[in-house]
Formats: C-alpha cells, sequence, structure tokens
C-alpha cells in the first residue's frame, strides 16, 4: 500500500465550501493530512466538513478572507488544534459583476479586490510564520486565465487575477531560503457555481449557447472539474513539486494556448 502523499502535513483551505475548495479538501484528507476548513459561513463550513466525514482531521473556522484579524485568528486556531501549519490553498474568491469598465460602482470594484487580492496576500502572511517553524511550506494560490489575458466585461475580476501572479512570484523570491514554496494554478472554465455564473451573466437569455460557444474555444472542447482542479493542487502541495516555487500552472484544457 503506498505511503499517502500528505501523511503528517496540516492544510489550511480558503474558499472551503466552494466546489474546487471541498475537492481539495477531500482529496488532501484522503492523502493524509488534517485540513483547516476556512470559509464565511458557519453553517455552510459546518456542511462542508459532515460531507467530508473526517472526524477530527477537519477543523473549521469562520473567517472572511480580506479580515486580517479574523485570516490570523484561523491560522491560530490552525496551529493550536493540528500543530501546525504545512500547506495554504488560498482559494478564497468571487466573480463579482459583469460590467464594462465605465459602470462599474467603486464598492464593487474595492469588494472584489479585497477579496481576490488581500485575502490571498493575507493568508500568506499570516502563514509565513507557522511554516518557518516547520521548516518550510507550500503556499498555492488560485489565480485564472483571467490572470494571463483580457476579457469584455471583467475589468475587475481580470486585474484582481493578474495581481495574483504577481504576489506569487513576489512570495516566491522572498521565501524560497526559507523552503516556502509558492506557486499558483490557473483554472480555465470549471464546471461550478463561478463559471455558471459568469455564464449566465455575459448571456443570461441564452446561457446553455454561452456555454457550448466558449467550449468551442478550448483545446480539449470541455470545461474542466473541481477534482481535476483538486490534483493539481495536490501536486503543489506535496513533496512531489519540492523543486517548483514561483510557478503559474495552467489547468484550463488549453484555452490560454491560442
Amino acid at each position: 500500500m503506498s505511503t499517502p502523499r500528505l501523511r503528517d502535513k496540516t492544510a489550511i483551505i480558503t474558499g472551503a465550501t466552494g466546489g474546487i475548495g471541498e475537492a481539495t479538501a477531500k482529496m488532501f484528507l484522503q492523502e493524509g493530512a488534517n485540513v483547516m476548513l476556512v470559509g464565511r459561513s458557519e453553517e455552510k463550513l459546518r456542511a462542508t466538513r459532515d460531507r467530508l466525514a473526517a472526524g477530527k482531521r477537519a477543523a473549521i473556522s469562520v473567517a472572511d478572507a480580506a479580515d486580517e484579524k479574523a485570516t490570523a485568528a484561523a491560522v491560530a486556531a490552525t496551529v493550536q488544534t493540528f500543530g501546525g501549519v504545512d500547506i495554504l490553498f488560498a482559494n478564497a474568491g468571487m466573480e463579482g459583476i459583469v460590467k464594462n469598465i465605465e459602470d462599474v460602482a467603486m464598492q464593487d470594484f474595492e469588494r472584489l479586490l479585497r477579496t481576490n487580492v488581500l485575502g490571498v496576500w493575507l493568508g500568506m502572511k499570516h502563514c509565513v510564520a507557522p511554516m518557518k517553524k516547520r521548516g518550510g511550506g507550500s503556499m498555492i494560490t488560485v489565480g485564472s486565465i483571467a490572470s494571463v489575458v483580457g476579457f469584455p466585461g471583467l475589468g475587475p475580476y481580470i486585474a484582481s487575477k493578474h495581481a495574483v501572479y504577481g504576489l506569487t512570484k513576489t512570495a516566491a523570491m522572498e521565501l524560497g531560503g526559507l523552503r516556502i514554496r509558492v506557486n499558483a494554478i490557473g483554472p480555465g472554465p470549471i464546471d461550478n457555481r463561478m463559471t455558471q455564473s459568469l455564464g449566465n451573466q455575459m448571456s443570461p437569455d441564452d446561457p446553455k449557447g454561452f456555454r457550448e460557444q466558449f467550449s468551442n474555444t478550448i483545446a480539449m472542447k470541455r470545461y474542466g472539474t473541481n477534482e481535476e482542479v483538486a490534483s493539481l493542487a495536490l501536486f503543489l502541495a506535496s513533496d512531489e513539486s519540492s523543486y517548483c516555487t514561483g510557478g503559474i500552472f495552467m489547468i484550463d484544457g488549453g484555452f490560454a494556448a491560442a
């Protein structure tokens, strides 16, 4: 029987109640990790933990990713519950409202940047110290195909996801000497709530037609799955990626290759 790939490791997953977050938590638990599930809704966190059925190896902490005090408390709770932090999966994010640049309200732009950019930075910031105590660790951020392209109507989201890649590269340079690896994954359209929301906003009269049209722009002609993204996160969390840092790992079915 093979050794679990994350045996004796502890992971923090933000945005844990979303499709990618829960799929990743499930995979990390299957591979031997302890997991702290972090999200804004205690009710959703409890439901997610119940579905995972991992007993004491899964715990929950209520925190808005952009709230520094709450994020610091979630990290502290992880150390108290499991003894340390080895992995950060900074997955919390939002798609925002699809509008042209001139129509976006200040509060909507700021709210999206707080979650998608400040939330990633705060997770990194507060995980450095416990990872140093462990002698290293792996931070995984979630970008997007929106990190490398532009798209009409998605100005705030595009800007936020470009910023995630900049943070990732800078953190990798700063933390490499501490044996803390920092990498980003770039999902393309994934078959989950967020992608459905974007499709509904872009083509409210024919979201199914939008999906078919968008699928045709992807080399593999289909949307990805939450589990496929989780598998990439597992690789980056594990020692199999021990010489990977500062990398941008696309998981987009070939969309960005065009």
